[in-house]
């Protein structure tokens, strides 16, 4: 390597674009591990509607930062940027080279920028309180407390709408506010994926979810957690219980969940070309040139 610092190589883009298939012909060529950056991987059980990599997929590269708690637990990304920091610490020392694969930004931020989410615990009082009051609302007091977060927090997204809300009021500043950041100790390769048949891969992929068992997988997660389980209201959970409920056809919750799913891939979008700058890779040939741009920081011969 042409500097000290150890590297820190990032695949990121949008769900759906490929970064699990990818990461992993990655991984076997330059004997990594993979450390997982999406925030509902994080979970137990929740496999299918999170794509999550499977069994299979996991035998052949050591994951990190899968199945690291119950979906009852929900973890803040303080706790979340102070577990990867140590697993990937911890793995660099061995390895030299860390491998971060994932979709969700402010994860990723958090490690590859150095920001510093406030240190605040779950408040379960104020939570059930804001919950009562529903996520139309929440978002409209959000939009008055802190604008900030709001712009960047998605109306329908109640859990990160309550976690902005909890900061404020047990904090009394806002969170965009709180945020700080420290460069990493690491030399960072972002590379990014965005495929132009992006669309087509959401579809396929939506389909596949569904035909793979995600309502029984809902059912599941109902059984044992209950219908109030916050994460059930994410993109593909929320319109499989709706079905479950009676309220949806399997038809309407497919159609539901792929609209969901290609409005979060446009934010995810957004978000990566404002926050982050990645080496775009070629959608013909994105493993060769992955390997490439990989290759010219740490060298042919590793």
């Amino acid at each position: 390597m042409k500097e000290n610092k150890p590297l820190v190589i990032v695949l990121l883009g949008p769900t759906a674009s490929g970064k699990t298939a990818l990461a992993i012909e990655l991984a076997k060529k330059f004997k990594l591990d993979i450390h997982n950056i999406d925030s509902r991987q994080l979970y137990r059980g929740m496999d299918i509607g999170t794509a999550k990599p499977t069994k299979e997929q996991q035998k052949l590269v050591k994951h990190f930062l899968i199945d690291i708690c119950e979906p009852t637990q929900p973890i803040t990304l303080h706790e979340f940027k102070k577990k990867a920091q140590a697993s990937l610490e911890k793995n660099l020392k061995e390895k030299k080279v860390g491998f971060l694969v994932g979709g969700s930004g402010l994860y990723l931020k958090s490690l590859t920028s150095g920001l510093e989410p406030p240190a605040v615990a779950p408040q379960k009082k104020i939570r059930d309180q804001l919950k009562n009051i529903g996520q139309t609302e929440c978002h409209q007091i959000l939009q008055k407390c802190d604008p900030l977060s709001a712009q960047k927090i998605s109306k329908s997204d109640s859990l990160r709408t309550i976690r902005a809300l909890e900061v404020f009021y047990a904090t009394s500043y806002p969170m965009s506010s709180q945020k700080q950041s420290k460069s990493p100790p690491w030399k960072i390769l972002e590379i990014g994926l965005n495929p132009k048949n992006l669309d087509e891969k959401i579809s396929k992929r939506t389909n596949a979810i569904f035909k793979n068992g995600l309502i029984e997988e809902t059912k599941y997660l109902i059984n044992k957690f209950g219908h109030d389980l916050p994460l059930l209201q994410t993109i593909g959970y929320q319109e499989a219980l709706s079905n479950i409920k009676g309220e949806l056809s399997l038809s309407e919750a497919i159609q539901i969940t792929n609209k969901r799913t290609h409005a979060f891939a446009k934010r995810q979008r957004t978000w990566f070309k404002k926050q982050h700058s990645p080496k775009w890779l070629n959608d013909e040939k994105p493993l060769k040139d992955s390997i490439s741009l990989i290759q010219d920081v740490i060298g042919l011969s590793y």
